[in-house]
């Protein structure tokens, strides 16, 4: 793995489906590329959006390698690693280590709830000394709405000290600015990136990273572009983080997943992209309708994915 941390814009990829629920592949290397070519400054694949938890290890790792092995650099690659079992974490973590990934991105063990900061460092920890490699950087992966195992400050202090060359980082998808900002306050240094777009300017004038948000899938470059303006044009970058702050809400009053998927869909007119492994399900007709009536109420080009560049 470099050395180098990750900062920017990452998008935690969506997964496209075949009509036997089989990831496409082809439709998958082709995602990556074009977000990279719109300039993100990695990918997060398997995270939360790209329904990491509905997929297989072995469907992971085969996803990985074709990445690889199409030239998408592993340098730019942040897998989501976090699993309930330690030794499937490991085998995850090991085989991006082994890629030269730039980092991995990993969930607490979250089907025991109420378990304390001891079960929770031992889980981590365990996971690192079973990998075993200097080359690894891990990025903790905090997301109490979902997971409900929340990664409390103590147990980043406690992993930060007890593996300071290893874990270097931590994305907040708590949605809740207070918490984002107690961690880059505690933790100067530290890489944290906020889990949502509508708080990157915020996270970079308080020294943080960037973000790792869903709604790359669709506005890449719209978002990587307050990241380029924070320093250069403070007046510039407000009105950028306006725009895609707005892109954002009316994102997220459908559920994201099955709304990015029918977006990717109508963009690259593959039908397929809008499909979804259960339980999460595709957007209703009119879901659609109402999803692509709001976003074009809001002057976003469905046809072009937002504010992209050409390619």
């Amino acid at each position: 793995m470099s050395s180098q941390r990750f900062s920017g814009v990452l998008v935690p990829v969506i997964t496209p489906f075949n009509e036997d629920l089989s990831p496409d592949v082809e439709a998958y290397v082709t995602h990556c590329k074009w977000m990279l070519e719109q300039g993100v400054d990695g990918l997060a694949i398997f995270g939360t959006t790209s329904e990491a938890n509905s997929l297989t290890v072995g469907e992971r790792i085969q996803l990985l390698d074709t990445l690889v092995e199409n030239d998408v650099p592993a340098d730019k690659l942040m897998p989501g690693t976090g699993a309930c079992s330690i030794i499937d974490a490991s085998v995850l973590t090991a085989h991006a280590v082994n890629h030269g990934c730039g980092g991995v991105l990993m969930l607490p063990p979250f089907y025991y709830k109420a378990v304390d900061t001891e079960g929770l460092f031992a889980s981590y920890s365990e996971v690192i000394h079973r990998v075993g490699d200097d080359r690894l950087r891990v990025y903790l992966y905090h997301i109490p709405p979902v997971a409900q195992v929340p990664i409390e400050l103590d147990l980043i202090e406690r992993l930060v000290v007890a593996y300071p060359d290893t874990v270097v980082g931590l994305k907040d998808s708590s949605g809740d600015w207070d918490n984002t900002k107690a961690i880059l306050d505690r933790f100067p240094g530290f890489s944290t990136f906020a889990g949502s777009e509508g708080f990157l300017l915020d996270t970079l004038r308080n020294g943080g990273a960037g973000c790792i948000t869903a709604s790359g899938n669709a506005n890449p470059a719209g978002i990587r572009k307050v990241y380029s303006a924070w320093k250069a044009d403070s007046t510039t970058a407000d009105a950028l983080q306006s725009r895609i702050s707005e892109i954002r809400t009316t994102l997220q009053s459908y559920p994201m997943i099955p709304a990015l998927k029918a977006m990717t869909a109508r963009f690259t007119d593959k039908p397929s992209w809008a499909l979804t492994r259960p339980p999460l399900m595709p957007l209703s007709d009119e879901q659609v309708k109402g999803l692509f009536s709001d976003l074009d109420a809001i002057s976003f080009d469905i046809e072009t994915n937002g504010d992209c560049v050409s390619v």
